[in-house]
């Protein structure tokens, strides 16, 4: 099967590569530096030609709530445009979970992103993934001033990323499949334990705070477990403890 990644450069996208080309499929790369820039549409006909499924693992820096609306909701638009006039079978979509309620930042822009996806003619799967055990990392790197990061108040069930990215491609490859699913990690915790394990791992920061800002938007959904997997969502691990001796072994 031909199958074309967008954001095949990132930390899913490289992922879902390597797994569809282990699995004897030929990838196509959809990223600026293959000559395909999907929020403008350039290049995106002449990548798509001969392509069977798109897999949607495209990410963004943005975080300014209008921005990320347009750049996810832009692309969607492009991509389903492109992919009815190439004969694309089937569009799968990397989500997150929990994001119905949400109303501002990268969230909503992934909202957004799900609907353009659903108002064209080629048909959807969209994987909701929890947050991925490297979100810690992300949030150290974020929040850290000083010898103090600061993390926000969040409930979740941290999931492996390359678990992920095996079951975007089993979306992809398969012949029928749900219209959405969910994936999470095994066992919920506050995000706060996480990101203080693993700093105390890397030696640094000295301190992890928890946010309390409730004024801060989808504060209280994210703290009130709004994040967490429905019943009906597949778990799978490893656990956060298991990728953090993986990833960063106790000196």
């Amino acid at each position: 099967m031909r199958v074309a990644v967008l954001g095949a450069s990132g930390l899913i996208g490289r992922d879902v590569t390597a797994v569809l080309s282990g699995r004897g499929h030929e990838v196509i790369a959809l990223t600026r530096a293959s000559g395909v820039d999907a929020y403008t549409g350039a290049g995106l006909d002449a990548a798509l030609a001969g392509v069977d499924v798109i897999v949607d693992a495209v990410n963004s820096p943005l975080q300014e709530t209008a921005a990320v609306r347009d750049f996810f909701g832009t692309v969607a638009a492009r991509v389903r445009a492109a992919a009815a006039r190439a004969g694309v079978r089937h569009i799968v979509l990397l989500s997150i979970i929990g994001i119905d309620d949400t109303t501002a930042g990268h969230y909503a822009g992934k909202l957004a992103q799900e609907h353009a996806y659903l108002e064209g003619t080629v048909p959807v799967r969209i994987l909701r993934a929890a947050q991925f055990h490297e979100f810690t990392e992300m949030m150290l790197n974020w929040t850290t001033v000083g010898d103090t990061a600061t993390v926000p108040r969040m409930r979740t069930q941290l999931v492996n990323a390359r678990t992920v990215a095996e079951r975007l491609a089993d979306l992809a490859l398969a012949a029928e499949a749900p219209a959405r699913l969910e994936l999470a990690g095994p066992e919920a915790l506050d995000l706060v334990t996480a990101v203080r394990a693993l700093a105390e791992r890397l030696g640094a920061p000295a301190r992890v705070l928890e946010s309390t800002d409730d004024t801060v938007p989808d504060a209280a959904l994210q703290a009130g477990g709004g994040l967490l997997p429905g019943p009906a969502a597949e778990l799978a691990g490893p656990d956060f403890a298991a990728w953090l001796d993986e990833h960063h072994p106790a000196g």
